[in-house]
């Protein structure tokens, strides 16, 4: 808990965990020095992953985060369950690479964006996925099977499964 200008904030915790808090964790998880995670209690981590250094994982109370068998996850990731993510097997997500679940809604334009309410909706990538060093994945998108997201890519739209997207925004770049 944080004090300032007499109001209690409450702090999201440090990031330290012990691998029971998890919810569920399979076995040959690797998970390198320096990743923090929130709310372990809300994420599944399925058998042979790899997590690399200094990544974040952002569980959320409300959602669950699952990462499927056999998914590599780059150093310096940061993955964001409040909306619920769900990642398939065999995914490949590059290092930098950013996936948001949630952001603000701007029901009011007479505040600050930061003080209207939060939109909360699920990030599904389908299994065998690669995703390019650097990119962004917004609130509420669905990667299909086997589709490939080109380094540095904002992804803004549903992928098709098979399908090659990037750019920023990202766009249809061809088929697998």
């Amino acid at each position: 808990m944080l004090i300032s200008n007499d109001k209690i904030h409450h702090s999201h915790g440090n990031g330290t965990f012990e691998i029971e808090d998890f919810r569920e964790i399979g076995e040959n998880v690797i998970i390198e020095k320096g990743t923090l995670v929130f709310h372990p209690g809300r994420i599944k981590l399925h058998d042979n992953i790899y997590i690399g250094h200094y990544s974040i994982l952002k569980g959320y109370y409300k959602n669950i985060m699952e990462i499927g068998e056999g998914t590599w996850i780059g150093q310096c990731c940061f993955l964001h369950s409040a909306g619920g993510l769900k990642i398939g097997k065999a995914v490949g997500i590059g290092p930098y690479v950013k996936i948001l679940t949630s952001s603000h809604k701007e029901e009011n334009n007479n505040i600050p964006v930061l003080h209207n309410p939060l939109a909360f909706k699920k990030v599904i990538i389908e299994d065998g996925v690669d995703i390019g060093i650097g990119s962004i994945i917004l609130p509420g998108i669905k990667i299909g099977e086997g589709a490939i997201i080109g380094a540095g890519s904002v992804v803004t739209k549903d992928i098709p499964d098979a399908e090659i997207w990037y750019g920023n925004p990202a766009r249809f770049h061809g088929k697998r």
